[in-house]
């Protein structure tokens, strides 16, 4: 029993083993099988397909054109050629006996006859003579040649292959028939397109060369990019690929670069948001979890106990309400926009404003018109600036609030006589969590009010401004298309 315990732990371990040697073997058989694919199916082998089909095509064409242009050109000498030979016949003009036959043995002999050229005298059908080659009397040939009786020009095929003609009658009984053997002319323009074949398959074999080497070129940003893309990680977006000349692929490059900054922004943008989520929700937590682990039965420091935890807590509920916010600002149902009276809405922004804290409350201005707008939101907004405002500000100090519509905009401010933001921080102070580092007081809010603002704003197709100087105190406006 014991022996067949340990077979079986030692077969198991040696199947283990062989598994998990196997991986580096799997692993490997799929990069080859891999590196094998991308070379036949890679973009850089379909390029180099492409261009060899079309270049092939683009030669069995020109060479079919060139050699049917070709032997068009050499019917047409050759039809010229055998007009001219008959032209001859004509010049000689009648014998001076006058017999037909003295005339067509005058031509015979005093003219000069070429290799693949036949011609042959008829007098009454009837074969009399004929000069160079030895004449073609297959089949139907010399029966038509018998009926004819016009001048008469085509193109026949015998048993030596195809060749021109032309038939002139001559007086009432003759008949003079010039013809030329093509056999010779296609064999030499067949051989010269061979050549010229050959000629074009191992250029377009070395052209092939070039064109893998050219496509490799060619191609070698989006290797570079695959790379880069491999190696990026969440990390580490530092890694950029350079950028040369102005084509596509540079195009190309160039916009995956700038990906990967919106992508470098967007993951330093949350690692700051969480560790600042995170430092926030540590301070209430950790004083929540102190005062319950120093709580003792006394029924009065119970009560402040558990007052101010559910101070905290409430205050955390806060945040993360704050936080959804932000989040839901994204979303295309974030508002509902209706048409919205700036007169009475900055009335109302007023009297709810007033109940924030004992300051010198003045509606400066008053708006009229309407605005299409999300009303709660906008007055979330104005009450978050005036909250703000009397953060930053002591008793007896004036804040303002006031609405204007001029033209196409519609503006909503609150201004305060408070200490005011130091230019270098008045764009920061609209980031999540940021707070002025000038301030003599501490915030109540997690620094989530003016980014809360921003993204009303910005979600009604608007924006936040903020005129400030240190000691003369800030105005927050916000600006809506109307």
């Amino acid at each position: 029993m014991g022996d067949q315990v340990l077979w079986r732990r030692q077969t198991g371990l040696s199947v283990l083993s062989s598994s998990a040697g196997s991986e580096p073997t799997l692993a490997a058989s799929r990069a080859v099988r891999r590196s094998w694919q991308q070379f036949f199916l890679g973009a850089r082998s379909r390029i180099l397909v492409w261009y060899v089909v079309l270049m092939a095509l683009s030669i069995v064409a020109s060479l079919l054109l060139t050699r049917q242009m070709l032997t068009s050109r050499s019917e047409q000498q050759i039809s010229r050629f055998l007009r001219q030979e008959v032209e001859n016949f004509h010049r000689l003009g009648p014998a001076p006996s006058g017999r037909l036959e003295d005339r067509f043995d005058a031509f015979l002999e005093r003219n000069t006859f070429k290799a693949n050229e036949s011609v042959l005298t008829l007098i009454d059908g009837k074969l009399y003579r004929s000069g160079a080659k030895p004449p073609d009397l297959s089949g139907d040939w010399l029966q038509h040649l018998t009926l004819t009786r016009a001048s008469e020009s085509g193109k026949r095929t015998g048993p030596d292959g195809p060749s021109l003609y032309t038939v002139e009658p001559v007086g009432e009984r003759g008949m003079l028939v010039v013809s030329y053997a093509m056999q010779g002319k296609l064999q030499e323009l067949d051989e010269t397109m061979t050549a010229a074949l050959e000629v074009s398959l191992s250029v377009l074999a070395l052209a092939s060369v070039a064109a893998w080497v050219a496509a490799g070129r060619v191609l070698a940003p989006l290797r570079v990019l695959t790379e880069t893309a491999r190696t990026i990680r969440e990390s580490d977006l530092t890694q950029r690929i350079p950028v040369a000349g102005a084509d596509e692929l540079s195009e190309l490059t160039r916009t995956f670069n700038e990906m990967l900054d919106r992508l470098q922004i967007a993951f330093s943008g949350q690692r700051d948001f969480i560790n600042d989520a995170g430092h926030e929700l540590r301070t209430p937590i950790t004083i929540i979890r102190g005062h319950l682990e120093l709580m003792s039965d006394d029924p009065l420091e119970r009560r402040e106990t558990l007052a101010l935890v559910t101070d905290e807590l409430d205050r955390m509920s806060r945040f993360v309400d704050d936080l959804l916010l932000l989040v839901r600002a994204e979303q295309p149902d974030f508002l509902l926009v209706e048409d919205v009276d700036v007169t009475s809405l900055s009335e109302e922004l007023y009297a709810k404003a007033r109940a924030l804290g004992h300051r010198r409350w003045l509606l400066e201005a008053v708006g009229a018109g309407a605005v299409a707008a999300d009303r709660q939101r906008i007055t979330q907004a104005v009450m978050n600036l005036a909250q703000n405002a009397t953060q930053h500000t002591l008793p007896g100090q004036t804040i303002a609030l006031g609405s204007a519509v001029e033209g196409g905009t519609v503006r909503f401010w609150v201004r305060d006589t408070g200490e005011g933001i130091a230019g270098a921080e008045q764009k920061r102070i609209f980031e999540r969590f940021a707070r002025a580092a000038n301030t003599r007081r501490r915030s109540e809010g997690a620094g989530l009010g003016l980014a809360i603002c921003k993204a009303i704003a910005e979600a009604h197709g608007g924006a936040v401004e903020l005129q400030s100087r240190i000691g003369h105190g800030s105005t927050f406006t916000i600006t809506l298309p109307h």
